[in-house]
């Protein structure tokens, strides 16, 4: 059971004063009978916006594919943030990425406004491994794969934990890392006198970033592809 304006503002994206004011207008209906009392208590599928049936969620879960030139937060002041690029139907109030990818990097953004969740799959603790597609300036050395297992030694003398490194081509590989160091993988690899040219993340946990969705486009991540991220935290 839920409060009734909590119930409306999710299920029709409408802030909670504007959920509060259309129960007043008597346009909500529990069991087909009005009710003006934003605090009643129902269970969202006896619950009703202009005969429509409160589609209610608890929580949202979102994949974006990142693309460049947005950043990853939920207020961007003149920048153009994640957030902003969640579309309509899928927008609710406290929306905020998990996790942040750099301006220029581009791909895999969980955006959600579950915060114990978010602060799960962050957690050092937790160590959820997240996967790259990285292009380098110049060949990558052969024994870098043994200097990313062994852990890199940033320039400020921060340690990174064991990383896997998996070349595809002289100047392409695939990244996993389970913590996420400021510009991380751009540290690791400029310590090892390469620049990073193009990044993208792939996956986050076990859940890898949906082959369909292009730059800017996102869609609802289900129950069963979140228990992929949260498998791999154990």
């Amino acid at each position: 059971m839920e409060r009734l304006d909590k119930i409306i503002s999710h299920a029709f994206s409408l802030s909670r004063k504007q959920a509060k004011q259309a129960i007043q207008s008597g346009a909500v209906k529990i069991d087909g009978i009005v009710v003006k009392a934003s605090d009643a208590k129902a269970e969202p599928s006896q619950v009703t916006l202009d005969e429509k049936i409160a589609d209610y969620k608890e929580h949202i879960y979102i994949m974006m594919n990142k693309p460049q030139g947005v950043i990853s937060a939920s207020e961007g002041g003149t920048q153009k943030t994640v957030v902003d690029l969640v579309p309509q139907a899928l927008r609710r109030k406290g929306l905020f990425p998990a996790g942040r990818l750099d301006k220029d990097t581009v791909g895999f953004v969980l955006i959600t406004d579950d915060g114990a969740f978010a602060h799960d799959i962050l957690s050092p603790k937790k160590h959820v491994e997240k996967t790259y597609f990285v292009q380098t300036d110049k060949p990558i050395p052969a024994e870098l794969p043994d200097r990313f297992r062994q852990g890199v030694v940033l320039y400020d003398g921060s340690v990174c934990m064991s990383a896997v490194l998996e070349t595809d081509s002289a100047c392409t590989c695939t990244v996993k890392i389970k913590e996420g160091k400021y510009h991380q993988i751009k540290r690791m690899f400029r310590v090892n006198g390469l620049s990073v040219v193009y990044l993208k993340r792939t996956a986050i946990g076990g859940l890898a970033l949906d082959a369909s969705l292009k730059e800017g486009e996102c869609r609802e991540i289900g129950a069963q592809e979140l228990a992929l991220i949260r498998d791999e935290q154990g």
